[in-house]
């Protein structure tokens, strides 16, 4: 933390989680330095909150910007999966670093504009689209550090060990600023082979990991045991997740529980994507489809870091999206069946969970902490997510990085 004894920015009458009675916020050189009753300062800018809710800048560790806001060029999105894939495998083709760039642009400021201050984005590498998307994601990681803290995860969409020359291009990405490395064994000819070798470059380059995993509704089949197994065995628990995990939400009891209880030994996370498993899972079954989503709050009352991510926006595997974090946490609660006492760890699912999943530093709102803050329309958190409380402003780093006003109702007379 910075020694300077400058104020530069005092929020005043927050109400913060865990304190019974509104609060001011002190922050000096794009740190909270105290949270209580402060006196009168000499602060460069003071807000009144007003007795609305601050909350810690969301965080969502998955979601794909480099083929986000794509249904203008492909409108064909009832093909499950495999169509999705393919799909965008065409599409790709044709990317250029400008094009991802600006379809990543548009994406970004929508989930700025949201809450979202932390984002993990997972980046298709393969000698289809070369290193062109990666490309603009470094630039987009630049140029958006003023609002958001971008983290990129190159991974092979399409297989590994089945599409010769990808496993080359990852070395390059990760030779040239990648943050780490992510996996699709379901897409793979030899699954386990691609398991193998993408723990090997990790632990040579010593960067986490994050699979696409048990996509599907079939309890048997799972790799979460292989991937416990290798976590363990390279030493790197604690930074392995797995998106989706979507099998779990089809095993029987006994199966389930003994999958959570080894996921927690092995200290592998678990994130839900419920709007893209929701819309890709059970097609067959038509209305009838059970929930496609990953019962990720039972594994978190059994030890397991969770947290729920947007996965895409606006293209062939999720025709829907504005990067609100809040209303897919929303959403994973009503699939589940999830009321109001519950509210709050849905809110950790975003937040302190998705956090530590990303082995982010000095995260939350607490003294010592990089001053990452949002200010929600609301004064109460129940109904703050019941409600889906707009966020109304952002400051990162103590600067203010975005505002969006309340609506006002223009009443006669």
């Amino acid at each position: 933390m910075a020694s300077s004894n400058s104020v530069d920015l005092v929020l005043r009458n927050a109400r913060v989680r865990g304190h019974p009675f509104v609060q001011d916020i002190v922050i000096t050189d794009g740190w909270i330095t105290s949270i209580g009753s402060a006196s009168a300062s000499t602060a460069a800018i003071e807000e009144d909150l007003a007795g609305r809710l601050v909350f810690p800048g969301l965080v969502d560790t998955h979601i794909h910007l480099d083929k986000s806001c794509l249904l203008c060029r492909c409108r064909q999105t009832d093909s499950g999966l495999k169509g999705a894939i393919a799909a965008v495998s065409r599409l790709k083709q044709e990317f250029t670093v400008e094009d991802v760039y600006a379809r990543g642009a548009r994406t970004i400021e929508m989930a700025i504009g949201q809450g979202t201050m932390h984002m993990r984005a997972h980046v298709e590498v393969d000698p289809r689209v070369g290193l062109r998307s990666f490309e603009a994601m470094k630039q987009l990681k630049i140029d958006y550090a003023f609002a958001l803290d971008l983290a990129i995860c190159v991974f092979p969409q399409e297989g590994l060990t089945n599409d010769p020359g990808t496993e080359a291009l990852l070395e390059v990405a990760l030779s040239q600023g990648a943050d780490l490395l992510g996996g699709c064994p379901y897409t793979d000819s030899a699954p386990s082979f691609q398991m193998e070798r993408l723990f090997a470059m990790a632990v040579e380059h010593d960067v986490d990991l994050d699979f696409h995993l048990d996509f599907d509704l079939e309890p048997g089949g799972s790799h979460l045991e292989e991937i416990c197994n290798r976590t363990e065995a390279a030493g790197w628990q604690g930074r392995v997740a797995v998106g989706h995990a979507t099998k779990l939400a089809a095993m029987g009891d006994e199966q389930l529980k003994r999958l959570t209880t080894r996921l927690a030994a092995a200290g592998v996370a678990v994130t839900a994507l419920p709007s893209t498993d929701l819309y890709l899972n059970g097609r067959e079954q038509q209305f009838r489809a059970a929930r496609g989503v990953a019962p990720i709050h039972f594994l978190a009352e059994r030890g397991v870091t969770v947290s729920v991510a947007t996965n895409n926006v606006l293209n062939p595997f999720t025709p829907y999206g504005d990067a609100s974090l809040i209303r897919m946490a929303n959403l994973y609660a009503n699939v589940m069946h999830i009321g109001p006492e519950e509210f709050p760890r849905c809110f950790d699912m975003i937040s302190t969970d998705a956090a530590r999943l990303m082995r982010i530093p000095n995260y939350g709102l607490s003294p010592g902490n990089r001053a990452d803050i949002i200010v929600l329309d609301t004064t109460d958190e129940i109904e703050a997510f019941g409600g889906l409380a707009s966020p109304l402003m952002g400051f990162k780093r103590g600067q203010k990085s975005f505002v969006r006003p309340a609506a006002h109702i223009f009443k006669p007379g």
